[in-house]
């Protein structure tokens, strides 16, 4: 029995690097034959360890995603709340527009009914870390009205998407997350600051 476990925890980490090189050479839709094969086991042993494609794509980015909640965490005392979350969400948007498979990712984690989702899954990690960070920005009316994190975790993902094939991912959907937060006219205001069009 010691024997069976210890195999396999080898072949979880096996199928888990293979999966990783192919997701980042593929993206999220990489082939779990193609893994199956590199890995030299067999597809059923993939579908024991990753009973779903998005139960293998949460393991993949399981490390990176719990760096961005810690980072969320150690954030969450910052005097300026309204720094503290775009520091956040910089990195977030940054993380997800580079790393290949993330972004698709969080948009089928969104995509899944409400029953559906569960505690490990990346994008409700991310939801629950960034919610104080939210939070504490709206208090401070740092944040316009109405606007909560899932908002903002949709707004990320969908820059994501939009530059993944850039020659400088990480560099262009900051860029244009800022553009998002300054608002689209200069002068009308910041959004971010709860600021109606007109009165900035």
């Amino acid at each position: 029995m010691p024997a069976q476990r210890a195999d396999a925890r080898r072949n979880y980490a096996l199928l888990l690097a293979v999966a990783e090189e192919a997701i980042a050479t593929y993206g999220a839709d990489a082939s779990l034959e193609q893994i199956a094969r590199t890995a030299g086991v067999g597809s059923g042993t993939v579908r024991r360890h990753f009973p779903t494609r998005q139960a293998l794509l949460e393991a993949v980015f399981r490390e990176r995603v719990e760096t961005l909640c810690a980072h969320a965490r150690d954030l969450t005392g910052r005097p300026d709340t309204r720094a503290a979350l775009l520091e956040w969400l910089g990195a977030v948007t940054a993380q997800a527009a580079t790393i290949r498979g993330l972004a698709i990712a969080l948009t089928r984690d969104r995509a899944t009914g409400p029953g559906e989702t569960h505690e490990h899954c990346a994008s409700a990690q991310l939801t629950e870390a960034g919610e104080p960070l939210a939070r504490r920005a709206a208090d401070d009316g740092a944040l316009a009205p109405g606007v909560t994190i899932d908002d903002l975790l949709t707004l990320i993902t969908g820059i994501a998407l939009a530059t993944e094939h850039h020659p400088d991912p990480a560099a262009e959907s900051v860029r244009l997350l800022g553009l998002a937060v300054a608002g689209l006219s200069p002068g009308q205001g910041d959004p971010w600051r709860g600021s109606a069009p007109g009165q900035g």
